[in-house]
């Protein structure tokens, strides 16, 4: 049953329920798009140590990475529309409750309860996007929003915390979130296709365990690295003597650019292999992050930050689509989820126990062994991959 009948519906698959099913997977999941505003916002705004501003970070992604595990299990007995409704208010409520918490103690278990919440939520939006046509141009559209709008957010968020306080840290997520409660009753109920009858499924293939753990390994490793670093990205960029201004609107850039890597994939599919297309974005990134050694020099900052934009993007979506070749049957794609929101999580909070007073450097070396190490965890797999397909073709 529709639980918003008496409004008039998009058309199941026109752009604008495109843009709204992107919102609606965007919406638990938002913050992370803007983490190094509210890292940088707590320590400004509340006068929390590194350390603590990167606990709060893991805490939210730790949460949203159990919470969109655990949906995986229960989405098909759901109404997704209720839920997701549920889910929504759900979080208004804790970004308010936000609002009013000054103590680290208490914020680490708040956001780690808005980070399951959360969690769900992106769960419970995947599940919607997999029943429409075309639904890879469905996921464009949720890069782009996540993008377009985290790079506003990194940009002018900042700038706003010391006039305004951490209170608009906490409300720009609460208007994200009032929009897309705006946007859900005017989707289309989206009823789930009926189970492929006894017999018309293929048979299981047996799971390939060996590359299937070393690319979850990779996922987790490069996700770790790559926000251990953008989480503290700010305090980075004043370390290394470089304005507020200047490095908000860099940052900003940054994801705008990572559209780029994002397309690329489209554009460039499977045509070179995973082996020759994942050495190249992973090994770039591995470049991209040693030379922020050297942010002091604002040519090198820009271009490092634009390359990580557009390497990040481009590098996860083949590591992602390399976890579902070892799994005919698609189970391990919400494993590789889970995996990528594990190393969002992970980065932050071992980051912020190395970072200590402004130790820096460190943060950038581990990054960059973290990403080495994940290159080489890729290639194994992904060279098996590329065998087995030529195999299929011949």
């Amino acid at each position: 049953m529709n639980l918003f009948s008496n409004f008039p519906k998009v058309s199941p698959d026109g752009m604008t329920a495109r843009v709204f099913l992107a919102f609606l997977t965007t919406a638990g999941f938002f913050y992370v798009n803007i983490m190094p505003a509210i890292v940088a916002g707590l320590i400004e705004g509340l006068g929390y140590t590194n350390q603590q501003a990167g606990s709060v970070a893991s805490a939210n992604m730790y949460g949203a990475a159990f919470g969109a595990l655990g949906i995986v299990f229960i989405i098909r007995r759901l109404n997704w529309q209720r839920v997701a409704l549920g889910f929504l208010i759900t979080l208004l409520v804790l970004e308010l409750a936000s609002m009013a918490v000054s103590s680290p103690a208490v914020m680490v278990p708040m956001r780690f309860v808005h980070g399951l919440v959360g969690g769900a939520l992106v769960g419970v939006g995947f599940s919607v996007i997999a029943r429409t046509h075309q639904p890879d141009r469905t996921f464009g559209v949720l890069l782009f929003v996540q993008f377009g709008l985290g790079g506003l957010g990194v940009m002018f968020i900042p700038g706003l915390v010391p006039e305004f306080g951490t209170k608009v840290l906490f409300l720009s997520l609460v208007a994200f979130s009032l929009v897309t409660l705006l946007m859900l009753p005017f989707l289309p109920a989206y009823e789930r296709a009926a189970e492929t009858q006894q017999g018309g499924a293929p048979a299981k293939e047996k799971i390939k365990v060996g590359p299937l753990a070393l690319t979850l390994l990779a996922i987790f490793l490069f996700q770790a690295a790559n926000m251990g670093l953008y989480a503290f990205i700010i305090g980075l960029g004043t370390f290394y003597g470089l304005s507020d201004g200047f490095i908000t609107t860099t940052l900003g850039i940054g994801a705008w650019i990572g559209l780029v890597g994002a397309g690329l994939v489209v554009l460039v599919s499977d045509r070179f292999g995973y082996a020759r297309t994942l050495a190249v974005g992973i090994g770039l990134t591995v470049v991209a992050n040693w030379a922020l050694l050297h942010s002091d020099v604002p040519w090198v900052w820009i271009t490092a930050n634009c390359l990580v934009g557009v390497t990040w993007a481009y590098s996860i979506a083949y590591l992602l689509g390399l976890v579902s070749r070892f799994d005919a049957a698609g189970q391990m794609a919400a494993l590789g989820g889970f995996a990528s929101k594990m190393g969002l999580a992970s980065g932050p909070a071992v980051a912020a126990l190395v970072l200590g007073e402004n130790n820096y450097s460190l943060v950038i070396w581990l990054a960059v062994a973290a990403l080495v190490l994940c290159l080489f965890c890729a290639l194994v797999p992904a060279v098996v991959q590329d065998r087995l397909s030529h195999r299929s073709r011949a």
